[in-house]
């Protein structure tokens, strides 16, 4: 079997300016923009920043679409589409198997986690599913919003600088050793 990095030595860090600054957004689907707009702007409290109205050529055929977008403190955005036709609508639905390991994942501080999560038990949708996880190295709120998009809201354990450093000097060895079968747990601090 060949070797691969991993394997024999970490990789040099990436030069700062060579990484993506930020998340600019993340694009989903939505059957319903103002249910949506609800749900992000009123329970969960991210700002609705932009709506375009538009109509564009999208595989030979005009389609006209509203592009929703909820800001986030770093200036990124959460984008909702939806279609004026209800057969664009379909073709471009975006399908998931829901499973908790796809979700969307925001830092937060304890207060907005709880905010939220009061918020949600107070107004929100009845499906929202909201339940808290603790991780060891954060301890997380799990909703799910109107289009069956996981949201996760995290909030650090107090050591995360500690933790972080740790991490990353040991991600290569830890990815290697779990690859070559051992499969113990690292994290100690759940």
């Amino acid at each position: 079997m060949p070797q691969t990095q991993t394997q024999t030595q970490p990789r040099p860090h990436a030069q700062a300016q060579s990484l993506p600054l930020r998340l600019h957004h993340h694009a989903w689907i939505t059957d319903d923009q103002e249910a949506n707009r609800r749900f992000y702007e009123d329970v969960i409290g991210l700002p609705l920043v932009a709506t375009w109205t538009e109509r564009e050529a999208m595989a030979g055929v005009e389609r006209a679409y509203s592009h929703t977008l909820y800001g986030l403190a770093d200036g990124s955005a959460l984008a909702f589409f939806q279609f004026a036709d209800p057969k664009d609508q379909e073709e471009f639905r975006t399908s998931i198997n829901s499973t908790p390991m796809r979700h969307i994942a925001f830092k937060v501080e304890a207060g907005a986690q709880e905010a939220i999560r009061e918020r949600i038990d107070a107004v929100g949708p009845a499906d929202a599913n909201p339940h808290v996880i603790d991780h060891g190295f954060c301890v997380s709120l799990y909703v799910t919003d109107p289009n069956g998009l996981i949201l996760e809201f995290a909030v650090d354990h107090p050591d995360v600088e500690k933790i972080d450093a740790e991490q990353r000097t040991t991600a290569h060895t830890d990815l290697a050793r779990w690859l070559a079968g051992d499969h113990t747990s690292n994290n100690r601090w759940r």
